[in-house]
Parts: structure tokens; sequence; C-alpha cells
């Protein structure tokens, strides 16, 4: 939009749809923005604030907002805009709370009725010394009604709080509004008496002549006030009894005395117990609690998700490496949601990653889902930084400008990251409540910590194996149930039945890769360092090593699932090699 002489822009009921455009800051002049009764959906673009003339804003009945937290946020960036007299947000799906700084917008009318709205009423709106109109009904408010709200002297219009969870009495102060047309608190849990300020002549305004224009319907714990208002008396107070005697006095404070100091003695006790247990327990938990993180957090992390700190592109998204404000290292998967089954993939390893625990899986610190500042759909995970790289970069990767000599894996650092791996595979399949199938482990997959030790990680393509009492997703895309989509794999199914399917198999890739080929096969560093090295006494034990772990590779990937070793039984065997060697 490029009008920047226009002065009203009015385009309510019709079917539009899509984002509010930022573009609408360029009309410098707009004095009058409605854009309701349409089908916009995201939020309001913060950057209506650059419209210093605007006057009237209205985005009645759309599809604004998530319900979710501070989705109000955006008032804040009208803070200047001194000559706002009308602002009208209504019947969308606004969530959060009603933010503080709203005191400081809008003086003589604001509706935000039928939204998501949820906390306390602020009591700044007090300051709106001009506030005419305020409807704050349909949300689901709760707290107390400010005193310092109803002390309003220019509420002359409409003060509507109807159908929130609103709790307290209906404050004397009420009685103050004495040009007020419309009072509805009604649906909410307000109690108490009704103050006197609202009964006989007193007071003598129009909304406390016309009974009609006064709703308190649905406080069952309301009472007392004028007869027309149809609303139970209230239980008249029991006299107080006479004086007790003070030797009574004395045995009472006793009694109390000695209970107060039992109960005193037994909260030390119960403390000093849990204080013991606090340290001997873990200091940190997988899930709970999960770091809160917002979309504005990421981006400083990572430095607007800058080039530099991108250290890796998936099939769903790209890793940018981050560090948050207490200097704590993080990876971040952010997903590219443009691509197929991305939001499904984000979603399948959030459910996956919710209640697994391991030493040897790469640990989920939060998730973010949001919204980013163009109103598109944002969805990130944050892990835990592994300083090492993974894998790949050990084994395949060329030579970079920082290495001066290959990376090589000694045969004690092979061994022990086979045995992480088979051991997160082994706590995956047999040791979660449902058993849980990685299908996407591969070098890339496995990333080192600063102590080389190896954690399997990307669950995008996780599945759960169903029990016998659980319920399969009806859509499967393929009969052989463990082909690697996300979703659930049929009961009965073992996680390697399919491992070597259209017909690979570690004998026939051999054969394909021998003789000729031989040389493409053996990883070169090997090669390197075995022909440079001298003779070692105990080269004996490493062969006998290096033919264990072939015996346990080939036992692993024979051709027939039935005749393959379990993997608990091939951790069992690593785990006595590494004692042995």
């Amino acid at each position: 939009l490029t009008l920047p002489n226009i002065q009203v822009f009015r385009i309510s009921a019709n079917h539009l749809s899509g984002v509010i455009p930022v573009s609408l800051s360029n009309a410098s002049n707009l004095e009058f923005l409605e854009l309701s009764e349409n089908k916009f959906s995201g939020g309001v673009p913060a950057v209506l604030g650059y419209l210093k003339k605007l006057s009237w804003l209205g985005v009645i009945g759309n599809n604004l907002g998530k319900g979710q937290a501070n989705e109000l946020s955006f008032t804040t960036s009208l803070v200047n805009q001194t000559q706002l007299i009308e602002l009208n947000l209504d019947g969308n799906n606004f969530g959060g709370q009603i933010p503080s700084s709203l005191a400081n917008l809008s003086t003589h009318l604001q509706a935000f009725e039928q939204n998501n709205l949820q906390g306390s009423i602020p009591s700044s709106l007090g300051n709106c010394k001009n506030l005419f109109l305020l409807r704050l009904y349909s949300n689901e408010l709760n707290g107390t009604i400010p005193p310092e709200l109803v002390s309003l002297p220019s509420l002359s219009k409409s003060l509507d709080l109807d159908q929130n969870r609103l709790i307290g009495p209906l404050l004397m102060e009420v009685g103050n509004l004495k040009t007020l047309v419309k009072l509805n608190v009604s649906h909410n849990e307000l109690s108490g008496e009704i103050p006197s300020s609202l009964g006989g002549d007193v007071p003598v305004g129009r909304v406390f002549n016309n009974v009609t224009a006064l709703s308190l319907v649905g406080n069952d714990k309301l009472c007392g006030g004028i007869p027309k208002l149809q609303l139970p008396s209230c239980l008249l107070k029991k006299p107080r009894r006479k004086n007790m005697s003070l030797p009574l006095k004395l045995t009472i404070s006793l009694i109390f005395g000695l209970v107060g100091l039992f109960l005193i003695l037994f909260a030390m006790l119960f403390y000093l117990f849990k204080m013991q247990r606090k340290c001997s327990s873990t200091k940190s938990s997988l899930l709970d609690p999960f770091m809160k993180i917002s979309y504005d957090d990421l981006l400083k992390a990572t430095d607007v998700f800058s080039s530099g700190n991108l250290i890796g592109i998936g099939s769903f998204g790209s890793v940018y490496k981050g560090v948050l404000e207490d200097q704590t290292y993080v990876a971040m998967k952010v997903l590219n949601l443009q691509r197929i089954r991305a939001s499904k993939s984000f979603f399948s390893e959030c459910k996956a990653l919710r209640n697994i625990r391991h030493r040897n899986l790469v640990k989920i610190l939060t998730a973010c889902s949001s919204v980013d500042y163009q109103g598109k759909e944002f969805k990130a995970l944050v892990y835990e930084f592994m300083p090492n790289k993974s894998l790949e970069t050990w084994l395949h990767s060329p030579l970079d400008e920082e290495q001066e000599q290959p990376r090589s894996l000694s045969l004690c650092q092979r061994l022990n990251i086979i045995t992480d791996v088979a051991a997160a595979v082994d706590y995956l399949h047999h040791h979660c409540e449902l058993p849980i199938i990685h299908c996407d482990i591969k070098p890339s997959n496995v990333l080192l910590d600063d102590s080389m030790t190896a954690h399997l990680g990307d669950f995008s393509l996780a599945r759960i194996i169903a029990d016998s009492n659980s319920e399969v997703i009806s859509d499967q895309t393929s009969s052989v149930g463990l082909k690697g989509t996300i979703g659930y794999a049929a009961p009965g199914k073992r996680p390697t039945d399919d491992m070597f399917r259209d017909g690979l198999n570690l004998h026939k890739l051999v054969q394909m890769c021998l003789d000729e080929n031989v040389e493409d096969m053996v990883d070169p560093t090997l090669v390197l360092g075995e022909a440079a090295a001298e003779p070692r006494p105990h080269l004996k034990g490493i062969n006998e090593c290096l033919i264990s772990l072939l015996r346990i590779g080939e036992a692993c990937s024979r051709e027939l699932p039935r005749d393959r070793m379990e993997i608990h039984d091939a951790l069992n065997h690593l785990l006595k090699l590494k004692t042995m060697f």
C-alpha cells in the first residue's frame, strides 16, 4: 500500500483473508482504519504505531490471534498515538492478559469483548480519565474488579464485564457512577452483599433509576439490595457471645501454644528431610520444567538466524548454533514449514522426546511454536549443543581450513561410540513406556559432546510401536509398517524387520563392492594410520577386537529378521568387549 495522502481506509464486511499487510504503515496521514467483519488472521502489525494521526482502529469480527499469551503486545507500539479515540478488537481470538500499557492508548472508547483474554483487569485503566465505554464481556478474565476502574466518573455509556470469571464483592465505588447508562456484571462469580450505594434513594443517576440497565444475573453468591433486583436476603450476623472467663482463656491459649509448637517442630523436621532428598536427587530434568523461550530470544541467540550460525541443513529444516542470555550454547532446529510433513515431523519429534530420558540421547531443552514478525507460523526445537559435531564429520568430511590433519578416531573411541548408540537404541526399543523406532540412524544423526560421548538425535522420523491395546493410526502409507513414515508402527512389528527389504543386504552390498571397488569402501584415514604405524605388541588384541565387532555386526544384519541378534544381546556383547579391550 503506497497511498501517503489517504485519510480513511474502510474495507469492512467483505471476505478478505490472510494477514494484515504491514505496508499500511506507509499511509502516514491515515486517520480512520476499519478492517472489521473479514477473515484476517495472524496478529495486528506493530508497525501501525507509525500512524501518528490514527484516531480510529477497528478489526472487529476477524480471526486474529490464536488464544495464546501476549497477543495484545502490539498495543505497546500505539503509545504515541495521542489522537486515538476508538479501539475495537472484539470478536477475535486474542489471548493473554490485558497489558497495563493499554491505559496509555485510547482514553475514550475501548472494546475487547468476545476474545480469549485472561488474567485480571489492570488497575491502570483508571488512568483513562475520558473513558466513557468499556466492553470486556465473553472473555476469561478473573480476579476482582479494580476500584480504580469503577471510580472513573467519565464512564457514562457502558461498563460490560459479562461472562467472565470475576470474583469478590461488588465495590462500594460503583455508586459513584451516577451518569452510567448500562452496568453489566452478570454471569461471573461475584459474592457478598450489594453495597448500600445501590439501594434506597441514593444514588439517583440513570442506571440506578432503571433496573433493567443493571444486570447481576448469574452471580449466585450475591445477596441483598433493593427488591427489584430479586436477590436473596443476606444472612443475619450472629450476635457475639459473652466474654469467656480468664481461666478458660488461659487453658485455650496453652492448648493452642502446644499445638503450634508441635507443628513448628514437625515443619522443621519435614524441611530437613526434604533438603536431604533434594541434595541427593538429580539437579536437572529433561522435560520438567521446560525452559521458556520466545521467538525474540531465538532471534537474539542466533543473530537473526545468520548464515554464520548455520551448522546444518536437514530434510525438514535448518540447524543453528545459538547463545542464550545466560551464555548457554544451544542448537536450534528451525522447521521449514513449507516442506511437506515438516509440521508433522515437529509434533512427531515432540511426542517421541516427551517422555524419554537417556544419557545417549540428545537432550531437548524446549520447543517454540509461535509466529514470526510477518505473521507466519514458526516452529523450532532447542537442543543441548554438541561441540564435537556429528560422527559424519569424523568419518567422511574432507579437510577444512581449520584442520591440518584428517579427523581420526581411535579404535577405543569407535568402540565407545558404537556402544553408546547401541545403548540408546536398546533404551528406545525395550525401556520406554511405548517402544520407539528411530527410523533414521546414520552418522550425521550421531552427535558427540566434549568428552566424545555419543548422543542419538533427530527424531523427526521416529515412530512409536502400538501395543495390543493401542489404536493404530489409520493413515498408514505402507503395509510394510517400518518404512520410515512418521506415525505408529503396527503391533507385532520388530524394529529391524524391514531393514534389508528390496533385496539389499550385507552380503549383496559386499558382493557389489568387492573386489574392484574395495579401495572406495575402506576408510582412507584407517589405511594411512595403519601404514604409518610401527608394529605394536598388543596388535593381536586389536585384531581380536575387530573380529568380535565384525561378528556382532554380521549377527545384527542377517537377511532374515528372525535370525538377527536382538539389540540388548548386541549391547551386552559390546559392553563385555569394552571391558576386555
